[in-house]
């Protein structure tokens, strides 16, 4: 059955995305350089679109490689870019507009990290399910036709990327905005 040891390791990774951030946000005031922050948006903001080469893979714009180490590629550079882009967000104490992509971007770590999480406990599941099955001696036709729920419940459970989709484009919007005012107010006089 479930446990919170199963929970941890996700749980786990998205607070040390948060944990990391006030880490880094901290020494930079350390060290006296806070504006620092203030590029570290820039630079998570290439890391995460870099971190869209999953998505390429797997539509297949990109035809070589393998699609798990795309996946975990993703993964990896979408939490550093994340970090980045939350020690940036601390800069802004004085506006709303730089914190709507932030709360956003937060949303799209939780949903990736929950689903992450969701679609590998769904999928032991039913590979215990199967084991079980086939051990008590059923036969394959009857070990599927058992089983039809709970595959079904795994692709419903893969569908949670609409979701996470859904959140990475209102990312993508409210991070677009905030980039266009910084270029409306931008003090372009030299």
């Amino acid at each position: 059955m479930h446990t919170l040891r199963d929970t941890l390791p996700d749980m786990i990774i998205f607070l040390l995305i948060i944990v990391c951030a006030i880490i880094l946000d901290s020494a930079l005031h350390l060290i006296g350089k806070p504006a620092w922050g203030r590029f570290m948006g820039l630079v998570g903001t290439l890391i995460i679109a870099s971190s869209f080469l999953y998505s390429a893979r797997k539509r297949k714009y990109i035809p070589w490689g393998n699609p798990k180490q795309y996946l975990r590629l993703h993964e990896g550079l979408a939490w550093l870019g994340s970090i980045m882009i939350l020690v940036h967000g601390g800069v802004h104490l004085n506006t709303v507009l730089p914190w709507l992509p932030m709360a956003a971007l937060i949303v799209v770590l939780a949903s990736g990290v929950t689903g992450r999480y969701l679609l590998k406990r769904s999928l032991a599941i039913v590979r215990s399910r199967r084991e079980n099955l086939v051990q008590q001696g059923l036969s394959p036709k009857e070990v599927e036709s058992r089983l039809f729920w709970d595959a079904l419940m795994v692709d419903v459970m893969k569908r949670w990327r609409t979701s996470h989709f859904v959140f990475t484009y209102v990312f993508l919007f409210l991070t677009s905005i905030h980039l266009a005012s910084i270029f409306i107010f931008w003090n372009w006089s030299l």
